[in-house]
């Protein structure tokens, strides 16, 4: 990245990192995946719309959920392992460019009239799968350019976005669902990936050396004593492992459960993607502000403590809104608001003390 010559600071793990000299290639990434997320975010309102108002079951909604999840669950580590043997860009340009087909493929179905639920499925599937290889790619190479000391700041600015994308999202999701057909919105999220492909062509991701690019050894030996490797320091790490297993339980119970947001909001409430749009957008302001609080703000001086404590506020919030009348939308509004405030602050730290704590050698795993 540019000529000079390169300098190094020390992690947390002891290990040297190459601190780049400008944030500007990150900041040329981070602005093509923004697009990429908007139009994402915007086919996913429009989908879970469409599968609410087609079907009305709340089955369907919770196997969507699954669709979304399960791909993470069984290729997270092996993904993460090769995300290290490969060119991060190619992943994100690969990752982004795979999505954005089968998106198409979606918006031709919807264009010929030939849809069905199952076909919903599938693209969330091959999305959630895609993001799989994404995510951890796009967190390594972030590690690499951006200095450690901004890592906090990074991380709620990358909340901002999303909350940005949650705010604006569902109001011009509703409204296009009444302008355009479903093709057309399909058709959104892909030019938003082909600026997001674009944006990775002009900038340059470090790969780090690894270490059988020295010694040598089968690929995929390399592979599994990475993901080895990876348990065993998590297991080794009795701190992380509490943190993983709380974020797994809070999964279990909370996704599920959020996810039947838009049955909540026409059978419980009497409304429609207006007032579901409402939701999401509120959701979306809290944790624009709750991303800009921890981008300015940087938690307490332990991150495990900014961590717990907004984890622990966040429950009471989700609990609430399961408590909240028919007649209660707007405090319903208030709870989801909370709720979206505090996870740009929960999720920023504890990204923040694994980018930093972690080995770069782990960190695709992770």
């Amino acid at each position: 990245m540019g000529g000079g010559e390169r300098s190094y600071v020390e992690t947390n793990s002891g290990a040297p990192e190459t601190a780049p000299p400008s944030l500007t290639p990150f900041l040329v990434i981070w602005t093509g995946q923004a697009f990429s997320l908007v139009g994402s975010q915007l086919v996913q309102f429009a989908l879970v719309w469409w599968l609410t108002k087609t079907t009305g079951s709340a089955t369907v909604l919770a196997f969507a959920t699954i669709m979304a999840l399960l791909p993470q669950i069984v290729l997270g580590p092996i993904a993460g392992a090769l995300v290290d043997r490969w060119d991060r860009r190619r992943v994100l340009m690969v990752a982004d460019g795979g999505i954005a087909l089968a998106t198409l493929l979606l918006a031709a179905l919807y264009a010929l009239g030939l849809v069905q639920v199952w076909h919903i499925y599938a693209l969330m599937l091959f999305r959630a799968a895609g993001s799989a290889f994404h995510w951890p790619a796009m967190q390594a190479s972030t590690t690499l350019l951006v200095p450690e000391r901004h890592l906090s700041r990074i991380a709620g600015l990358n909340e901002t976005i999303a909350g940005l994308a949650n705010i604006g999202a569902p109001p011009l999701g509703a409204l296009l669902l009444e302008l355009l057909p479903m093709q057309g919105i399909l058709a959104i999220d892909v030019v938003t990936a082909i600026i997001a492909i674009g944006a990775l062509v002009f900038v340059s991701i470090p790969q780090p050396e690894r270490e059988e690019e020295l010694t040598g050894g089968g690929a995929v030996a390399s592979v599994l004593r990475d993901v080895r490797g990876g348990f065993r320091f998590v297991w080794g790490w009795r701190g992380m492992t509490l943190i993983i297993i709380i974020a797994m339980l809070l999964n279990l119970v909370g996704t599920p459960a959020l996810s039947l947001l838009p049955i909540m909001v026409t059978d419980h409430f009497g409304g429609g993607a207006a007032e579901y749009a409402w939701l999401e957008s509120g959701a979306g302001v809290g944790i624009v502000l709750g991303g800009l609080t921890l981008g300015v703000w940087g938690g307490f001086r332990r991150r495990t403590t900014t961590a717990m404590l907004a984890l622990a506020l966040q429950g009471v919030a989700i609990f609430a809104t399961g408590l909240v009348p028919a007649n209660g939308f707007p405090l319903a509004l208030g709870t989801i608001f909370i709720t979206g405030l505090l996870n740009p602050i929960i999720n920023g730290s504890l990204l923040a003390i694994m980018q930093v704590a972690v080995p770069q050698p782990c960190r695709g795993v992770f």
